[in-house]
């Protein structure tokens, strides 16, 4: 019986191309750190002739811990998607921030809490239009707590939707992070779910909705920054009322 071809799934560039969409890439503002702990490393074995292994797993972690998966935003209009991957913190009516530059009236907020786990990469929750960028130096305590949207070091963007609607999306240095990384500028056109800014180390992310909008996450779930849905916004014809 003569030889049966190998079954083309098994092919080197298929083989390749799996490994490829396995491993996430690395957002740029993780670069210079894991070159540091690599060039570490690389020192420290050339001195002592020893550490390969741990210097590996160290630049390897760093590596990780800079990872920007790709995600497939859902098929739905009229929501606001997660800006960030981890656990829901807190859900609550809270006036905004004054550098967002919003109404001074209570409206939603969705904070979102980053453990040194979790993907720390930040993505835009609607497509639209930056309106403002504003940076605010502060403290650094534990990003779980409640004050720390007061009183730590944050960046906050200002994104007004296609549909009119104003989200403000506030990163939050926590206890660890020592460095907001914000890509954006006011006048740039932005889509829901691409990646605009990365928090090094543990952190918060908080979600200023629209007066209206309709919260679909409870405290303690789960978010996947770009796909999770985690607000239906009021119809457009009400976002001018206060």
């Amino acid at each position: 019986m003569p030889d049966q071809p190998a079954p083309s799934g098994f092919s080197v560039p298929h083989v390749a191309r799996l490994v490829r969409e396995a491993i996430p890439p690395m957002h740029p503002g993780g670069r210079p750190l894991v070159l540091g702990v690599a060039a570490v490393a690389g020192l420290v074995r050339a001195v002592t002739g020893r550490g390969a292994v741990p210097g590996a797993l160290a630049t390897a972690a760093t590596a990780a811990f800079f990872r920007a998966p790709r995600r497939v935003r859902p098929p739905l209009d009229g929501v606001v998607l997660a800006a960030a991957d981890g656990t829901v913190a807190t859900v609550s009516d809270v006036l905004p921030p004054a550098e967002l530059d919003l109404p001074r009236v209570p409206t939603p907020r969705v904070s979102v809490f980053l453990s040194v786990l979790d993907v720390h990469v930040q993505r835009m929750p609607v497509d639209g239009r930056v309106v403002d960028v504003a940076y605010r130096p502060g403290v650094f305590l534990s990003a779980d707590l409640d004050k720390a949207s007061e009183d730590n070091e944050r960046n906050a963007v200002l994104v007004e939707s296609t549909d009119g609607a104003r989200i403000g999306v506030v990163q939050i240095a926590g206890l660890l992070a020592r460095r907001i990384v914000c890509q954006v500028k006011a006048g740039d056109e932005v889509a829901a779910g691409e990646t605009y800014g990365l928090i090094r180390f543990g952190s918060r992310v908080d979600t200023y909705l629209p007066p209206g909008s309709r919260v679909t996450v409870a405290v303690g779930q789960r978010t996947i920054g770009g796909e999770t849905a985690v607000a239906e916004l009021p119809a457009s014809d009400s976002l001018g009322e206060v």
